[in-house]
């Protein structure tokens, strides 16, 4: 047969290989044919007994009501369902629960006790495996239960007395009288069943419970369930006599559920007595306190539920406060390690990698957006950190100092300026006989306590915690300093416990820490940078009559040793290079000293309470200064751009600054007169006619009778209208007139136009400043107003009662016009809660909202002609003195100096004799001030320092003239006053009077 062609051979082959497969293909059909109907068979098998054993179950449940079932048929009823137990199944699981929990119930039936069987030879095994099996169930369930909807809360309640009733056996009725006995073994059992449901993952189950009952605004779990669920909680920890593994697994679980302290203190009370029988409180602290257990915690945890573990250990040491005293170093350290933990992961703006946190701010970990609504409730909890109760408690060793003394201490010396000077004398009778038994010492920098006592380590720890918390807690950072300046005692105590630090005092210590990187000084600036962030919050939220009256916290005169302090200490780090490589925490200190410094002079400038020469630095030299400036060093620049008011006014100092290079304004502007009779003023403009013409612009719009600009009451400085809407264009009108002001400034032209203080912190900026305080420059804008503004937050009864809301009513041209402060505000009442709110908000609508178009307009004019770096070397008085001067006398003595005589006239010539005895005898200071103005343009001096020679750029020239009977003549351009040879005293007194005061005869030549 293969005597057949190749192809017959192929053939062949292929057909024995064909039905090969074809025998292999029919096996495996027959094969998975069997398989398939031995899986239905079973499958059918199964359903089928499956069907019967819920039937026997169904039918077991039905007669249940009828008849006592005793121990041993609920245990086989129990291991039938447990063996075909779905999801399907829970009814009858649920019923099961019921008639073991039932069987439990009944009275001197011990063969009806399920737990009976327990002490069956044959079954003890078998029952404990069932017991955990049906624990277990019911702890799957509970894990898919809400407790908030009514059905599944009836289902927690029973899962849970199952899990309650099976895990202690002080409950059981098989075990009283004669059964004592029994109690240990049975212990043991329910010891051995808790360890099974630990190992399976309790701790998590119950976590997930309270979480789902408690995590919201109103919890739904009832003080029954409650109190079962922290019951469970604590049986494991108790029965292990609070083992290091259990205690790790209730902080985890159970003390990281928000507020869980909180719910527990409010809904069962029995539950937080239990906390503190068992010392709980300790042993949380000294399990956190060592370091690396922290640190799992806190890994295990991380941010949110670290933030809700934090608040529950906070909450249990204000409701502990012998634990707290006694552990204070631990409950210290524990809360900045789990701070610090957190911090890592705070972040200063939105990125990709960071979520929004509302106590945290933006963070860099995953945040669970179900705490939520619970984040209110761990918000209050951590207030109770910088609450009255816990600050006493570890802030004791400070607050224990006494401030003040029996027996009265001599009045110190007087200065040229003080604050005294400046209080009202009504105000210092108050002070004398609200302190007539004691009055405080002044607390200054003593030195003597040693840095590494204990005590100064504990308060320095505790300073490193509460600074902390305000770079950590970000978006309640001011309910923090403002818990911490609650105490009026507190901070003046923490700065005595300063100025008593080092063998010397305070400023000496402080700056050697700068240059060391140990622990220690770590610390000491951590106090220090906490003493300025609270004090600055402090300053900042009293009023003038606080600070300077009542004088709350502080007294003036220690608000002088701070400044000085603290003036001293920032310009080390300026001058000293530490700021140019600062980074960090030093970077962070930096800002706070220097926030702390500034509102200070801010103060200060305003209304003052130190000597002159309180804020400069004499040993800086101007000259070097400027020689570094000119070179661009680094901290020359710093030091200008952070603390210009070092720098002594009474030299050349800033003559300098104006040599700097700046740019200039580009175009001259040339300006002719027309007098009175319709001709041409003689003379050549060569500035001095500008600026008569700049001062006439200016005098009349800045005129209130034109309505772009009102008066304040009292002193009668300006401000922009707000009806100034009646002008068609009177943005444009108030961009222009910013413009003048900066030309009038750049080219050095003092105007007599007095701001209001509120408005020019405005046009220089520091509106937006984190230091700045609408409510602080309202006196500016109207005295009255303030006081009764004020006088709201000193209301002792219900503010409400006083019928005010959220609004502001004014009188606009005749109408009544309600002005909301808030969405809504008119409609929502002022309240004892929300009056310092209200205060804040009236007071930015007075100077902000109600002129801020008028203010965008008139600053971006300003700012077209200043830059406002160019102002920042300036505090807002000072810019007010660059605008209109000084209205200090005019030092006839130094314009006599600086005088130049030529055409006949010399220093003993009898007409300038009789000149200068006139102007100093004859003449008042403002004919003197005339006198100068028609004479140079100036009114006023520039007050930086520079004498009134100096400013008429080095020389004032008097020039001989003839015919003797014309009035004085000026070349204002170049200082020039010319002069007739007068032959009678008198007939010179009466042309130069008449001049001034017609203001023509002075025509410019």
């Amino acid at each position: 047969m293969f005597s057949a062609t190749q192809s017959s051979k192929s053939e062949f082959l292929d057909k024995a290989r064909q039905a090969r497969e074809e025998r292999k293909g029919y096996k495996e059909r027959e094969r998975a044919a069997t398989l398939i109907q031995a899986l239905v068979r079973r499958f059918l098998c199964r359903c089928r007994l499956q069907k019967q054993i819920r039937k026997e179950v169904d039918d077991f449940f039905q007669d249940v009501g009828t008849t006592k079932r005793n121990a041993l048929s609920i245990f086989k009823i129990a291991r039938k369902l447990l063996f075909i137990f779905c999801q399907d199944d829970k009814m009858r699981f649920e019923k099961l629960c019921r008639s073991i929990l039932g069987s439990m119930e009944v009275e001197n039936e011990p063969k009806v006790w399920y737990v009976s069987l327990a002490l069956s030879k044959d079954l003890t095994i078998p029952w404990i495996k069932q017991i955990k099996d049906v624990l277990w169930v019911s702890c799957q369930f509970l894990k898919k239960l809400k407790p908030d909807i009514l059905q599944d809360n009836k289902l927690v309640t029973l899962y849970l007395t199952m899990l309650v009733t099976f895990t202690d056996t002080s409950n059981w009725k098989i075990v009283r009288g004669k059964g004592e006995a029994l109690r240990p073994a049975l212990t043991r059992i329910c010891e051995n069943i808790m360890g099974h449901l630990n190992q399976k993952g309790f701790y998590s189950i119950l976590q997930i419970l309270l979480t789902n009952g408690l995590a919201r605004s109103r919890p739904s779990l009832t003080k029954g369930t409650l109190t079962a669920i922290f019951t469970l909680a604590l049986r494991p920890v108790i029965a292990a006599h609070f083992s290091e593994n259990l205690l790790r697994s209730l902080l985890i679980h159970i003390m990281s559920v928000p507020a869980v302290v909180s719910h527990i203190n409010t809904i069962t009370p029995e539950c937080m007595t239990t906390i503190q029988t068992h010392d709980l409180l300790r042993k949380f602290i000294l399990f956190l306190s060592r370091e690396e257990q922290c640190v799992d915690i806190c890994v295990c945890l991380e941010g949110s539920h670290t933030l809700c573990l934090l608040g529950n250990l906070i909450h249990l040491g204000f409701l502990n406060e012998k634990v707290l005293e006694e552990e204070a170093n631990h409950f210290v350290k524990d809360l900045t390690d789990m701070l610090a933990y957190c911090q890592r992961y705070v972040s200063q703006k939105k990125s990709n990698l960071t979520h929004w946190h509302p106590v945290l701010g933006w963070f860099s970990q995953t945040v669970d957006y179900g705490l939520n609504e619970s984040m209110p409730l761990v918000t209050k909890q951590l207030q109770y950190l910088w609450g009255v109760p816990v600050i006493r408690t570890l802030f004791s060793d400070v607050l224990s100092k006494k401030l003040e003394i029996q027996e009265p201490t001599p009045p110190p010396q007087p200065q040229a300026t003080t604050s005294q000077n400046n209080l009202p004398v009504k105000s210092l009778f108050k002070r004398a006989f609200q302190k007539s038994a004691s009055v405080r010492n002044i607390l200054k920098p003593v030195g003597g306590r040693r840095v590494d006592s204990v005590e100064v380590q504990k308060v320095c720890s505790i300073c490193v915690l509460y600074q902390t918390a305000l770079t950590t807690l970000t978006q309640i950072r001011l309910q923090i300093l403002t818990g911490l300046t609650y105490l009026d005692d507190l901070l003046p105590k923490l700065w005595a416990f300063i100025c008593e630090l080092g063998p010397q005092g305070g400023l000496k210590l402080f700056t050697e820490c700068l240059n060391n990187d140990t622990e220690e000084s770590k610390q000491l600036l951590a106090m220090l940078m906490l003493f300025c962030d609270c004090s600055r919050h402090l300053i900042t939220i009293l009023d003038d009559i606080e600070v300077y009256e009542e004088q709350i916290s502080f007294k003036t005169e220690e608000l002088v040793t701070i400044s000085s302090f603290l003036n001293t200490f920032v310009y080390k780090m300026v001058w000293d290079g530490i700021l140019e490589n600062a980074k960090g925490e030093k970077l962070d200190l930096f800002h706070s000293v220097h926030g702390w410094l500034m509102v200070l002079y801010e103060r200060d400038c305003r209304r003052r309470f130190s000597p002159d020469d309180n804020w400069l630095r004499k040993d800086l030299k101007p000259s070097l200064l400027f020689q570094e400036l000119e070179k661009g060093k680094r901290r020359a620049q710093l030091l200008l751009q952070y603390i210009p008011h070092v720098i002594p006014h009474k030299n050349d100092g800033y003559d300098q600054l104006r040599r700097l290079p700046v740019n200039s304004i580009k175009g001259v502007i040339r300006v002719k007169f027309v007098n009175d009779l319709g001709v041409d003023e003689a003379g050549i403009d060569q500035d001095g006619v500008f600026k008569e013409f700049l001062e006439e612009i200016i005098k009349k719009v800045f005129n209130p009778a034109l309505n772009l600009f009102k008066t304040t009451s009292g002193n009668e400085r300006l401000y922009p209208s707000p009806t100034s809407y009646i002008h068609e264009n009177h943005l444009q009108l108030f961009e222009f007139v910013g413009k003048m002001l900066g030309k009038a400034m750049y080219e050095g032209i003092v105007v007599d136009v007095p701001f209001a203080s509120f408005f020019l912190s405005q046009v220089m900026g520091h509106h937006h400043s984190t230091f700045y305080s609408s409510i602080d420059e309202l006196p500016s804008l109207d005295s009255e107003f303030y006081k009764n503004l004020t006088s709201i937050k000193r209301y002792d009864g219900d503010v409400s009662d006083l019928g005010l809301t959220l609004s502001y009513d004014e009188d606009v041209m005749g109408q009544l016009v309600c002005h909301e402060l808030i969405p809504g505000g008119k409609t929502m009442l002022v309240t004892n809660e929300n009056k310092i709110s209200y205060i804040h908000l009236m007071a930015h609508f007075r100077m902000h909202t109600q002129i801020k178009e008028q203010t965008a307009a008139f600053i971006r004019g300003f700012r077209s002609i200043i830059n406002p770096e160019w102002l920042h070397m300036f505090s807002t008085p000072e810019v007010q003195r660059l605008v209109s001067g000084d209205n200090a006398e005019i030092d006839l003595d130094d314009l006599k100096k600086h005088t130049v005589y030529y055409g006949g006239f010399h220093s003993s010539h009898r007409v300038i004799i009789w000149l200068w005895d006139i102007l100093s005898s004859d003449f008042t200071a403002e004919e003197r001030a005339m006198f100068l103005k028609v004479s140079t343009t100036l009114y006023l001096c520039h007050d930086t320092g520079d004498t009134l020679g100096s400013v008429l750029r080095g020389f004032f020239t008097i020039r001989k003239k003839e015919p003797g009977g014309r009035l004085p003549t000026s070349s204002t351009c170049f200082n020039l006053l010319k002069l007739p040879n007068y032959s009678k005293k008198s007939i010179l007194r009466d042309k130069l009077r008449y001049a001034i005061s017609m203001n023509t005869g002075f025509e410019l030549s």
